[in-house]
């Protein structure tokens, strides 16, 4: 598979990581669009949002225990966002499901 996330996972591709454990990388965008910009990944390859099911969903939870941990050790004690991207249209641009964690400022309310 060349998944540029499964790469990050497997130590081929460095990255600085900010959490990680049995089923979840979290590691520091390398083009943040905020000043604390984090991607939380599951170790377990999934393409998409569209990919949850019964079978992953305990991996899934996973991730959204692991993203107070990570806003935590990046320090956004005031508030985060928390983004994942499906599709063309969604504009997901690696096919390995994530979720942006950004914040470190007060982020417009609009995505425009």
């Amino acid at each position: 598979m060349d998944c540029i996330f499964c790469k990050i996972i497997s130590g081929e591709i460095p990255s600085k990581k900010v959490f990680e454990n049995e089923h979840v990388l979290a590691f520091n965008d390398i083009a943040p669009q905020a000043p604390v910009h984090a991607i939380v990944i599951p170790k377990q390859h999934i393409a998409s949002a569209d990919e949850i099911n019964r079978f992953n969903s305990p991996v899934i939870a996973s991730i959204f225990e692991a993203i107070p941990k990570v806003a935590k050790e990046c320090g956004l004690t005031n508030g985060y966002r928390v983004i994942t991207n499906v599709g063309e249209d969604g504009c997901q641009s690696v096919k390995h499901l994530h979720f942006h964690v950004l914040g470190g400022k007060k982020l417009p309310e609009k995505l425009s």
